[in-house]
């Protein structure tokens, strides 16, 4: 490579080319619309059980205040990628500069690590509700679910902040496209000249820990869960207990599946079109999903929001 064209890899235009799966199908514009819709229903969704559990003081407990913050997560991380994604698609522009890489990529990791927790929170706190009923106030009270938010928060922060900070440090002095339609770290490593080597290993040894972590705790509160209601002489508790764990083990599944599939199996079992199709699973789907899972099919959040419907229309 001559002087000239190493210069304008380097100084010519730095911004990134976020290609995307829209430039591979016929119909690009359907698949837009697809998706703008299920990003809307994602909005909606999460939005609405947010209002609900602020709203009803009968929803003011441990286990709703865990589903309000998953909801929350669920918004910002479909907010990060798919805005983007869909107004390069509208204008015809698909760079990112950079700076918004780097944010995009910061918020993406952060969010999708403090979820993996909160979801390890959840199933303990189940677990807890079911298998030690009489000591659920005092294990779960207040000040222990504002902990354990605060802590899935912070082990999210600690995980953007350090991937972000040594990813966007390498340089990038190959081709400017990022097979992907967001700022992955995987994605942008295969676009550094540099050896990537040391910092992949590492990266693979905090990923193990973020992923088997929640995954060996969720694994085992929904064990002695399930052992519990095995005991159960209620066929009907059973059977309700028993389709809400299954329900929940599902979401986890596609959630921490597709991310060990990402971030823990090796570079030759990657395409880049696998990559976005996986991608879209845990960050444009499970926003979706997990609303309707959690709580929209729970009586008491039908019933609060038959309540508040009511109470508009009659305010009318």
């Amino acid at each position: 490579m001559d002087n000239t064209s190493w210069g304008l890899n380097h100084t010519g235009s730095s911004d990134f080319i976020l290609l995307g799966f829209f430039t591979q199908l016929n119909h690009p514009a359907l698949l837009c619309a697809v998706i703008f819709v299920v990003f809307l229903l994602a909005l909606c969704g999460n939005s609405i059980l947010i209002l609900l559990i602020h709203w009803d003081i009968k929803l003011h407990t441990p286990m709703y205040f865990f589903i309000s913050q998953l909801s929350l997560m669920d918004v910002m991380y479909i907010s990060v990628t798919v805005p983007k994604m869909l107004l390069d698609q509208v204008i015809g522009v698909n760079t990112i500069s950079p700076p918004e890489c780097g944010i995009q990529m910061f918020l993406y990791v952060t969010v999708g690590g403090s979820e993996y927790f909160l979801l390890a929170a959840m199933a303990y706190d189940r677990y807890v509700a079911i298998c030690h009923p009489l000591h659920y106030s005092i294990l779960m009270n207040q000040k222990m679910c504002f902990l354990l938010v605060s802590a899935c928060w912070f082990l999210g922060l600690v995980d953007g902040f350090m991937l972000t900070t040594v990813t966007m440090t390498f340089p990038f002095c190959r081709s400017r496209e990022i097979q992907h339609f967001f700022c992955e770290v995987p994605a942008l490593l295969k676009l550094s000249c540099s050896d990537t080597t040391l910092y992949e290993t590492i990266m693979y040894i905090c990923c193990v820990l973020m992923l088997l972590l929640p995954v060996a705790t969720i694994s085992s509160s929904y064990f002695l869960i399930l052992l519990t209601i095995y005991r159960m002489n209620s066929a009907e508790g059973q059977k309700k207990a028993f389709v809400t764990c299954s329900s929940h083990i599902i979401v986890v599944t596609i959630f921490f599946g597709a991310a060990m599939y990402t971030y823990m199996l090796p570079n030759s079992y990657h395409t880049p079109e696998n990559d976005m199709v996986i991608s879209v699973f845990y960050t444009i789907m499970t926003p979706v999903i997990n609303p309707f899972i959690y709580s929209f099919r729970n009586k008491d959040v039908t019933a609060a929001l038959t309540k508040l419907v009511s109470g508009g229309v009659l305010m009318q």
